[in-house]
């Protein structure tokens, strides 16, 4: 990890100087993963680039239980990924699951942990990869390591991008089993779900006149929401599903609320996804 500016992998020898002492200065968080654990992979490198951009107000110190037990067993893991946050050699508060990095940067908040002043500034966000050239690219790294499970994936995704549904399903079931349940994995499945529900459908304004006509067409408003959806609209698209769940929760055997878990599978901006997940609950509770 010394190419990564505050956070550090912890064993049994170094956890009372890395993190019992060094929480005594300064607030440690401590993120107890797995090599096998697939949400790990999603939130550890959240972390790591919090940490990076907080510029010291805290230090992430990573223990992956299979190799540190006594630790893991110390702090009575029982699943991963657990993280802790230890102030002043003791801890305060914990969190199980991959949260996102907004829900993260709120627990950071909570406890008083903000951006050191003088800190660098986050990198500026790389160019927007083109997916065709990504497609063309991936396909070559498949042919050279055809064995990688991984980059297949990649390509499936990638090919999602492009609208290749067809081929990024196949891609899809073939993966091994490990691979088939990976987060990724079951975003794209979702996001073919989406897809295969606009294959016959009508298009956006037609769909937007229905709806004027009868507000109550549910099954308007779930394609108009899907092709926003898929079209890069997400807090639109999620708006129509809210409403059909307002409308009737039990419609099509309970498709308002299926359709909003799926559609959160497949928004990745995270503050769009909280706001509607909070809307969905106090519709539901």
């Amino acid at each position: 990890m010394a190419d990564l500016p505050h956070v550090v992998d912890t064993t049994t020898d170094t956890f009372e100087t890395e993190v019992l002492q060094k929480s005594m200065q300064t607030p440690v968080l401590v993120d107890f993963w797995a090599t096998w654990c697939g949400p790990c992979k999603s939130l550890t490198p959240i972390l790591e680039k919090l940490a990076g951009e907080y510029g010291g107000a805290f230090t992430l110190a990573k223990v992956d239980v299979d190799q540190e037990q006594q630790i893991a067993a110390a702090f009575q893991i029982r699943s991963v990924p657990t993280v802790f946050l230890l102030v002043g050699g003791q801890p305060v508060d914990a969190f199980q699951g991959a949260l996102p990095e907004g829900q993260l940067r709120q627990f950071l908040q909570q406890h008083g942990i903000e951006p050191l002043a003088g800190a660098a500034e986050a990198p500026a966000e790389p160019a927007p990869l083109d997916p065709h050239a990504e497609v063309v690219r991936l396909r070559h790294a498949v042919e050279a390591e055809p064995d990688k499970a991984e980059l297949r994936l990649d390509l499936a995704l990638a090919l999602l991008k492009t609208g290749a549904a067809q081929e990024a399903e196949q891609l899809l079931d073939a993966l091994p089993a490990n691979l088939s349940t990976d987060d990724r994995a079951v975003r794209a499945r979702a996001r073919l779900g989406f897809a295969a529900l606009l294959k016959d459908a009508p298009p956006v304004q037609v769909l937007e006149q229905a709806i004027a006509a009868d507000d109550g067409d549910l099954t308007a408003r779930h394609l108009l929401a899907v092709h926003h959806l898929v079209g890069g609209d997400p807090a639109t698209g999620l708006e129509q599903l809210i409403e059909m769940l307002r409308r009737d929760r039990g419609y099509q055997d309970g498709l308002p609320k299926k359709a909003l878990i799926d559609a959160f599978r497949i928004v990745e901006d995270e503050d769009v996804v909280g706001q509607y997940r909070r809307k969905m609950a106090s519709l539901l509770f």
